[in-house]
């Protein structure tokens, strides 16, 4: 018999995949974190058009120039970030990133903060590169909310980095200006590094979106495409960094990457220099599937966080037959412990699915769990 590598013994495969790959088709999912809607028709033509043209080969490792300037340009107007084409790197999605930063700069005996609960990737790629997690739980009582407070308290001499997502996955929540620019505070004091996820930035209602780097220089930026333009499948992505940190984050993804997509790179090209009209629908469908499932969550009786970003709910449901009860009956959830341990006695639910089918999937929920 092989053997794995020891450093794949400390993983497992995500429990969110295994739900997404033995749904029953005709489960209402509302497990999976991926927009049910259709690519805009420009990012559609830009792609097919590259293809057209036999737009095919190897770009640079960091990616097509033109489109490392439109991501500046973006960092520029909507984050209040400087930065310059030489530091952007376009990844395969913002997972590759994520991947990226953790073999870059974690390794044996480096301390990484992660609030708790949050997305499963962050905890596997940490341990992937030897790290060990220092967990800061998220109260529900504080919308889930990561505090600046909290975080200083677990700061040490081994602290490497701290990873930030808000919009958060896997509860919505949207942190506050304040605490973002005590972190970055915190980091600049204690020299340690921000590993910022904002793939759902645009995905908030209401509140205002604060990118850490514009308050400190030990940040790497992470971004991508397949939340707010429904790219999923696309698999492109993007990150900035200081010179250094990039120099660093190259040599990752030269190496194991070589560069992203050529087809996928001119339909992110087109989706940052062409109309935003159907982001803002998207955003607003959102908005209002958020309003049913938590008003139809807690008058089941299970109480509800008011998410301020992101498309998911993150309900508190102490039966822990719960997720299996709902997908017997035909609704796919996951359960919140996935994320860790401050997600046990919760429930992570995507509201990226039609409003019709979440309407039927709380009445299935209604009918056949909670009263029947």
């Amino acid at each position: 018999m092989i053997n794995p590598a020891s450093r794949t013994k400390s993983i497992e495969l995500s429990q969110i995949r295994k739900m997404f790959e033995v749904t029953n088709p005709d489960a209402i999912n509302l497990g999976i974190g991926e927009p049910d809607f259709d690519v805009p028709q420009n990012i559609k033509d830009a792609m097919k058009q590259s293809i057209d043209e036999n737009d095919t080969h190897y770009t640079p490792n960091k990616g097509y120039i033109e489109l490392r300037e439109e991501i500046v340009k973006k960092f520029k107007n909507e984050n209040g970030i400087k930065t310059n084409p030489d530091n952007i790197i376009v990844t395969v999605g913002a997972s590759e990133a994520l991947y990226m930063c953790a073999q870059a700069f974690i390794e044996k005996g480096d301390e990484v903060i992660l609030p708790n609960p949050s997305f499963l990737s962050y905890e596997a790629c940490v341990k992937l590169a030897g790290g060990d997690i220092v967990p800061v739980d998220c109260k529900m009582e504080n919308d889930f909310k990561l505090q600046a407070s909290d975080v200083a308290d677990k700061i040490t001499k081994d602290t490497k980095a701290i990873i930030l997502n808000s919009p958060s996955n896997p509860t919505g929540a949207v942190m506050e200006k304040e605490d973002i620019k005590a972190i970055a505070d915190l980091s600049m004091d204690n020299d340690f590094l921000i590993i910022s996820d904002e793939i759902y930035e645009k995905i908030i209602y209401d509140k205002k979106h604060y990118s850490p780097a514009k308050y400190s220089d030990n940040v790497i930026t992470l971004n991508g495409f397949s939340k707010t333009y429904a790219m999923t499948g696309l698999r492109i992505g993007y990150l900035t960094a200081n010179e250094n940190l990039t120099e660093e984050l190259l040599k990752i993804h030269q190496y194991n990457i070589a560069c992203a997509s050529t087809t996928s790179q001119r339909g992110a090209y087109a989706a940052l220099t062409g109309p935003q009209d159907e982001v803002e629908k998207m955003v607003n469908e959102f908005k209002n599937r958020r309003n049913l499932i938590v008003s139809r969550l807690n008058e089941m009786g299970y109480e509800t966080v008011n998410a301020e970003g992101a498309f998911y709910v993150f309900p508190k449901i102490e039966d822990e037959d719960f997720v299996a009860k709902a997908a017997k009956e035909g609704v796919i959830t996951v359960p919140g412990a996935a994320f860790g341990s401050n997600g046990k006695g919760h429930v992570r639910m995507s509201y990226a699915n039609s409003y019709e089918n979440i309407e039927k999937a709380m009445d299935i929920l209604e009918e056949r769990v909670v009263n029947g």
